[in-house]
């Protein structure tokens, strides 16, 4: 398997390739699809509690500034952690996930998918919660935070990138903060 493909390649793929067993990659799927699926229903939940907490405006976003403010520098400092560091790099390579963390038999494939959803999660969490402040149904940051994981998951761009981009979203926090004072 060539490096390219190995970085681009969904990790089932992968799996897949390595395990030459349908029931076992179907397996892993489901753990993987179901991590992300649990990740969405709990940001539903948190949404759906905000909206009847009446902290949430028309567009669908936090309507306070200072909470607001605070989503944004915590999304921001969070792309200056060692955890964060960690997820990437085990998010950005499933054959290495795989060669460390393989399990055998069915059981094994689906926790391995869970576990491997778990890095990626954790990579991307707090960028996710932006959304609680740019607007739910906001095409475009969903599509700025969806370039954003995949330059950072596809591209060598090393700690610098998320520093910029953790700084840049600290800066926004702090300026969007400053119109509750």
């Amino acid at each position: 398997m060539k490096l390219a493909e190995t970085l681009a390649a969904p990790s089932w793929i992968v799996h897949a390739r390595m395990s030459r067993s349908t029931l076992a990659s179907t397996a892993y799927l489901a753990g993987y699809l179901g991590a992300w699926a649990a990740a969405g229903v709990a940001y539903a939940a948190v949404h759906w509690l905000l909206r009847e907490a009446g902290m949430l405006d028309g567009a669908m976003r936090l309507a306070s500034a200072r909470a607001g403010g605070v989503v944004l520098i915590a999304a921001g400092a969070w792309q200056w952690t060692s955890a964060k560091a960690a997820c990437v790099s085990r998010c950005r390579s499933p054959l290495g996930f795989m060669l460390s963390d393989w399990r055998e038999g069915v059981h094994g494939a689906f926790t391995m998918g869970l576990r491997y959803a778990a890095w990626c999660l954790g990579c991307c969490w707090l960028a996710m919660a932006v959304l609680f402040v740019a607007g739910a149904m906001s095409f475009a940051w969903a599509v700025a935070i969806s370039l954003y994981v995949l330059l950072e998951r596809l591209l060598p761009l090393g700690p610098r990138f998320d520093r910029v981009a953790g700084a840049a979203l600290v800066t926004l926090g702090l300026w969007r903060f400053s119109f509750a004072i």
